[in-house]
């Protein structure tokens, strides 16, 4: 990440190993486990990299996947975050549980999308309480939902 010393929360520093850990468990699992393609949870794989890139190309080097925060950092409020706080994980929870549907893991799907909503919640608690910190988070995102706008 650039821009300064960074601060991470200390439950960021204890789920970014649970997120590693899940992540390498979905995509190991999948390829080890999985079967005959199911193309309708490819293409809905497929169908979030455009969030993935609008997130990353919004963030440049504000992107990390450590949930650190540089105290220079400023709060990115354009593209998907004009909307939402964290469309990132969004895009993260299709993929866990869309790769393993998309080879027939039912089983490992729901247990990975469980785990991720369980990390999340520790994780995002964390992160906000960072971002709190710095100039402009409050004042936009407020009002803003979480996940996905007027729901969540």
């Amino acid at each position: 990440m650039a821009g300064g010393d960074a601060r991470e929360g200390a439950w960021s520093r204890r789920t970014y190993p649970a997120m590693v850990a899940l992540h390498c468990s979905v995509i190991g699992g999948t390829a080890l486990w999985g079967g005959r393609a199911r193309w309708p949870w490819l293409a809905v794989l497929a169908a979030v990299q455009p969030m993935r890139a609008w997130v990353l190309m919004t963030l440049g080097p504000r992107w990390n996947a450590r949930a650190a925060v540089s105290p220079t950092m400023e709060v990115a409020t354009e593209g998907p975050y004009a909307y939402v706080r964290h469309p990132n994980y969004v895009v993260v929870f299709v993929e866990l549980l869309a790769l393993p549907l998309a080879f027939g893991l039912q089983r490992l799907a729901w247990g990975a999308a469980t785990a991720h909503a369980a990390i999340l919640a520790v994780r995002i608690h964390d992160e906000e309480a960072l971002l709190a910190l710095t100039a402009g988070y409050d004042d936009h995102f407020r009002t803003k939902k979480r996940f996905i706008p007027g729901l969540f």
